[in-house]
């Protein structure tokens, strides 16, 4: 294959147990759109387009623990890194979403918080990103 064939990441899926309640924080959170809507799925979009991020129900949904611990506790397995400007105003609004500080932080320039079914999700401040090694691409 010369070519690989196009591929799109469209959205991230949370399992929730309630992934309406789940969208709906990140709703306000991010003030993304909701674009689908069923009994068990719902699929917000950000107003200009692009990944969007979904939630799906899931009974037998256990939140994950942070920071992992070595018993058999649910571990966390992905989380969502999300870029601001200013980690005090963005903790603000994280938290008056409905969004709980994380107990534990490993990182003075990162805040953790756990979205209301527990997933953990990052907030920090914009980085520098430059290619490892130029010229090099998929």
């Amino acid at each position: 294959m010369s070519h690989p064939p196009r591929m799109v990441l469209s959205a991230p899926v949370l399992d929730a147990p309630d992934p309406h309640a789940l969208a709906a924080f990140y709703r306000r959170l991010l003030g993304w759109t909701v674009v689908q809507d069923e009994p068990h799925w719902v699929k917000l979009r950000p107003p200009n387009g692009g990944t969007g991020l979904s939630f799906q129900a899931e009974p037998l949904y256990k939140a994950p623990t942070w920071p992992a611990t070595a018993d058999d506790s649910q571990q966390m397995m992905a989380h969502l890194d999300i870029e601001v400007d200013d980690l005090d105003a963005a903790g603000e609004h994280a938290e008056a979403a409905g969004a709980v500080l994380a107990d534990f932080q490993a990182d003075e320039d990162v805040r953790v918080y756990l979205d209301p079914a527990g997933h953990p999700f990052c907030l920090f401040l914009p980085e520098p990103e430059e290619p490892l090694h130029p010229g090099d691409g998929p």
